[in-house]
């Protein structure tokens, strides 16, 4: 018998001063069997530091073509598209034409992202937003998920906070872009 989806609740305090973001949220966010804690924590966190009205988790793995978060345009595509982890260079490339903003959330080895995305061209590469967590921050997070937490999330200057389960995690959020990725390299 295949394993069911499990459906998990996480009540957010959003602080994000950088923003000037104050909101309360409930997310839902489905697990599916093969989706790790991990991915769950970083779609959490992508839904909470992204926040904006409109913005909703997509399908999930049961639909690759689909952001993992997304905003539907004005007039059809996308005015945000959001995609976790390592999404391949061809995947970032054909976002970056559908929508009016990409922004990648990964907790991915810097090395392994440079050589994917530096295997072909990106459109609008240096407009490509990416936010880096680290892996321990996201680990820590997701040993202590639950199907029903709480978090309160604070982000000021670039400093990214998160208590759940009455332990506070902090790690430095690190914004750039593709292109800015790619030549910090060298």
């Amino acid at each position: 018998m295949a394993q069911a989806t499990v459906l998990m609740r996480i009540g957010v305090e959003l602080a994000d001063v950088d923003r000037g973001v104050y909101e309360s949220l409930d997310l839902r966010v489905a697990q599916h069997p093969s989706e790790s804690e991990a991915r769950v924590v970083i779609r959490a966190l992508a839904r909470c530091l992204l926040h904006e009205e409109g913005l909703d988790f997509g399908r999930g793995l049961s639909n690759v073509e689909e952001p993992a978060l997304a905003r539907p345009g004005q007039h059809g595509g996308y005015a945000l598209w959001v995609d976790l982890g390592a999404p391949s260079a061809d995947r970032v490339h054909r976002a970056s034409k559908l929508a009016d903003r990409v922004v990648i959330v990964t907790d991915k080895d810097a090395q392994s992202l440079r050589k994917e995305w530096g295997s072909r061209n990106i459109h609008a590469a240096d407009k490509v937003e990416v936010l880096i967590l680290p892996r321990d921050f996201v680990d820590k997070l997701a040993a202590r998920l639950g199907r029903n937490d709480a978090w309160v999330v604070s982000l000021v200057e670039g400093n990214l906070s998160v208590t759940a389960h009455g332990e506070s995690h902090a790690c430095e959020l690190v914004k750039t872009t593709v292109e800015r990725f790619l030549s910090d390299a060298g």
